[in-house]
């Protein structure tokens, strides 16, 4: 049997296909734009998601025999706001996770309304990217698209309902709407309240792992696939690519170098900490803590295409030293779409800070690496201060192709990462959902055991875990004395 997993990502779809033993026989790739109509803002056309779907499942196919599909599993960008009318038709275009627009309604929430209340109706508080300040803009600044909601969706939601016809979501994925209740994995009553909608608007709510539907006939003939496919509640892309690197139970952790980046630390139980991280379900049907930077390997993206102007990322940082933390190298916060874990602040900015006559190309290039580790650093400290015991991680997303931004991390952080065999994170983890819905597996613990392997791992120097102590501990003052004017100049 070959099972499909979709990792619906900000810049392209990828789609990947996994044999029952877990060995990936193919991926493709389908890219899309991002529009950013205004400073802060982050929207997309879900059509385009659903274009790079009509032409990359087929490419995924080809030369292959498509009738051993069993299962599709999607792993997909979170927080997306996706609202249909009556006739589902997409009403407007998809506000996205990394989105800054609802300033005023998140103030709302937790000034007005109360990081209290919020926790006790959700187990987290408001943030800009969440799904429920986004529907409460809508009703503020587009009354009348508001007035024509008849289905809220998220964005791999809405690829499973075309798919399947289905209106239906998953615990992970929900947890980050800010409209599910995450100690009892079911809708906020006072939230679907205070934002005017129904149950009726919202879909049903599964674990990640459990059947959705089928193929609708029409889709199964377009994309070459049997009717019978069997398509699962998916998950939130940083909750499938803890799937797709084996991180599930208590005691494990991942580190994911995408666009945005992601500490995921899986939990016995509920934790109601929401005020200082995030705590969500785990799509293995427990729970997980969940640190968010909003850009990490969109930093070097940016630094390297838009400033730099090259593609060479390997020339551009071969010849830096991983283990040179001199205090007077310059420091980089990585803040170029706001921040959320742990500032929740929309107006945050990148800043280069600490520069000189010396300073070279190459030193800003390693600014920005080591930047990005130190905010991810930021949420494994929070995890810490909460008793929780950080060992090790597994590490993921493209920016962990980078030996050197790999090493920085190691020494940042101070613990063993470990890199899996498959780097094909949330599209992995989306397979092997999909296998367990339809029946290889008897639970996701059990698919990761069978399939996820290390396949090297990188320890830290504690020299240079030192020297990057004394580094962090300057850097994390900047944000603060920073801060004041980040809000004159957003204002």
């Amino acid at each position: 049997m070959y099972f499909i997993g979709i990792d619906l990502g900000t810049s392209a779809c990828k789609f990947l296909l996994m044999d029952e033993d877990g060995v990936i026989a193919n991926v493709v790739s389908e890219s899309y734009d991002v529009e950013y109509p205004r400073p802060g803002w982050s929207q997309q056309n879900p059509a385009d998601w659903w274009d790079a779907v009509r032409r990359g499942i087929p490419a995924l196919l080809e030369g292959r025999d498509a009738s051993q599909v069993a299962g599709i599993g999607c792993g997909g960008q979170m927080h997306g706001l996706v609202a249909l009318d009556a006739d589902d038709e997409v009403i407007r275009p998809a506000i996205l996770w990394n989105d800054g627009r609802t300033v005023e309604q998140v103030r709302y929430l937790n000034e007005e309304v109360g990081t209290a209340k919020l926790l006790e109706w959700t187990g987290n508080i408001a943030y800009a990217g969440f799904t429920a300040p986004k529907i409460m803009w809508m009703r503020d600044e587009e009354p009348d698209n508001y007035a024509r909601i008849a289905h809220v969706m998220l964005p791999k939601d809405y690829l499973n309902h075309l798919l399947t016809g289905a209106y239906a979501t998953d615990v992970s994925d929900a947890s980050g709407m800010l409209l599910l209740d995450v100690a009892t994995r079911s809708w906020s009553a006072p939230m679907l309240e205070l934002c005017g909608l129904t149950a009726e608007q919202l879909p049903h709510v599964f674990e990640s792992y459990e059947k959705i539907g089928t193929l609708l006939p029409e889709v199964a003939s377009e994309l070459g696939l049997p009717e019978g496919v069997v398509v699962c509640a998916g998950a939130g892309d940083n909750a499938a690519a803890a799937v797709g690197t084996g991180c599930v139970g208590a005691g494990s952790m991942n580190v994911s170098l995408g666009t945005s980046g992601t500490v995921f630390i899986p939990t016995a139980g509920f934790s109601p900490v929401g005020d200082r991280i995030h705590s969500f379900c785990h799509a293995d049907g427990n729970w997980h803590l969940m640190g968010c930077i909003l850009s990490a390997a969109s930093c070097n993206a940016w630094w390297m295409g838009d400033v730099l102007g090259t593609d060479d990322f390997a020339g551009e940082q071969a010849g830096i030293d991983a283990a040179d933390a001199s205090l007077d190298l310059p420091y980089f916060l990585p803040y170029l779409m706001g921040e959320r874990t742990p500032h929740n602040d929309t107006l945050a900015r990148g800043a280069f800070v600490g520069m000189s006559m010396s300073t070279t190309r190459a030193d800003f290039t390693r600014a920005v690496l080591e930047g990005v580790a130190f905010a991810i650093r930021d949420s494994v400290e929070i995890a810490r201060s909460l008793g929780v015991d950080v060992a090790a991680s597994t590490v993921c997303g493209g920016g962990a192709k980078s030996p050197l931004w790999l090493q920085m991390l190691v020494n940042v952080l101070g613990i063993e990462l470990r890199l899996p065999t498959t780097e094909q994170g949330p599209g992995y983890g989306g397979a092997l959902l999909a296998a367990v819905a339809a029946g290889v597996y008897p639970d996701v613990a059990a698919a990761c055991d069978a399939v996820i392997s290390v396949r090297a791992t990188v320890a830290p120097d504690p020299a240079v875990v030192a020297a990057y102590e004394a580094r962090y501990q300057a850097w994390r003052q900047m944000y603060p004395a920073l801060k004041p004017c980040f809000a004159q100049i957003g204002a």
